[in-house]
């Protein structure tokens, strides 16, 4: 990969269309389930990260915003993109049961190769701003949730200095087969929150 046409600059990001569901199955599965890049799961979970027809199901969902950095020729939004994906992140817009919104965010990926060049930043940002403007009008500060795996303190710290904070939710890891296959039983997902007043 050309990193002289990447910086975080010039990220940008636009909505997933059915046509990304193969280049996006393969940036989920490689940055969580393979060893290179800092924020993988290689040694906490085996198995396949999401597949196309998942995918595909949550590009169709009208409450749910996937988005997507594509690489193009330019390393720029003007440039032809190339079907390679850099980064992708969703955002979830759930209802608790106050009947109140929240956006959980999810899916964030960026490619291994651009990990620590402060593209990741940009995307969570971008995400956060689309889920706060989706929320604003509701009376009450923006909610945005995510969760994480447990035993990923850096992890956990990169969203603590960004402002998420534990919320004292936890769950066994889902042991269905549909999420992958957990290598300890101790394994947990944590949630995280931060509130944003509007």
């Amino acid at each position: 990969m050309n990193n002289n046409l990447l910086n975080k600059d010039a990220v940008f990001l636009r909505q997933a269309k059915v046509d990304d569901v193969g280049a996006l199955e393969q940036l989920l599965n490689r940055c969580y389930r393979e060893t290179a890049g800092w924020t993988n799961e290689a040694d906490l979970v085996g198995g396949i990260r999401i597949t196309q027809s998942e995918l595909a199901s949550i590009i169709d969902n009208p409450k749910h915003y996937l988005f997507v950095y594509p690489k193009t020729t330019t390393g720029s939004q003007d440039g032809d993109e190339t079907d390679e994906l850099l980064g992708c992140i969703a955002v979830d817009i759930k209802v608790d049961a106050d009947a109140n919104e929240k956006a959980y965010i999810g899916m964030f990926a960026v490619h291994p190769d651009l990990q620590g060049c402060g593209v990741g930043n940009v995307i969570l940002e971008a995400a956060e701003t689309f889920a706060e403007r989706h929320l604003q009008g509701n009376d009450q500060p923006s909610r945005l949730t995510m969760s994480i795996l447990s035993h990923r303190p850096e992890l956990l710290a990169y969203y603590q200095r960004r402002g998420y904070q534990l919320n004292g939710n936890e769950m066994p890891f889902p042991d269905d087969g549909n999420n992958g296959e957990p290598k300890r039983q101790d394994l947990a997902l944590l949630e995280l929150e931060k509130i944003v007043s509007s």
